[in-house]
């Protein structure tokens, strides 16, 4: 015997087909992906005020290899994280003056489509910017570990 009622199954099933269908897919899609823009956003914020606080005030005193090492993560970084917060909005906010569909048939395509590029958009986004926050506390790490020459 279930646990549920009869109308308890009914209204799941309704809530299931309502969240299967094409427009409630593109716009859980977009919610998600404004939540990731909003999040790269943050944290790249966060990690450039962290690197200026708690990294080494001046590189020139490194050594030449770790120095260089430093530089190129950083930029990486920030040009991935700059990349990443560039695709998220990419997925949220379409190309200005679009078309608006007015064939329902071509509506629901175009939902589906849209759903799955916000969705491979915002994976591609999420991966990027681990990466970034990746070479920002590797660049980080050199500063501490090799410091340059004490004087």
């Amino acid at each position: 015997m279930s646990p549920f009622s009869e109308h308890e199954l009914r209204e799941a099933d309704l809530r299931v087909r309502t969240m299967a269908a094409p427009p409630e897919q593109l716009r859980a899609a977009l919610q998600q992906a404004e939540g990731y823009r909003n999040f790269l956003t943050t944290l790249t914020g966060l990690l450039t005020v962290v690197f200026v606080l708690k990294g080494q005030e001046n590189l020139s005193k490194m050594t030449t290899g770790p120095r260089w090492w430093v530089i190129g993560l950083l930029t990486g970084a920030f040009l991935l994280l700059l990349a990443a917060s560039w695709l998220m909005v990419s997925a949220v906010h379409e190309p200005p003056g679009r078309k608006v569909e007015t064939d329902a048939r071509r509506l629901l395509e175009y939902e589906v489509e849209r759903a799955e590029s916000v969705r491979w958009t915002t994976g591609l986004a999420r991966w990027m910017g681990l990466v970034g926050v990746l070479a920002v506390s590797a660049a980080s790490l050199i500063t501490w570990i090799f410091p340059g020459p004490v004087t």
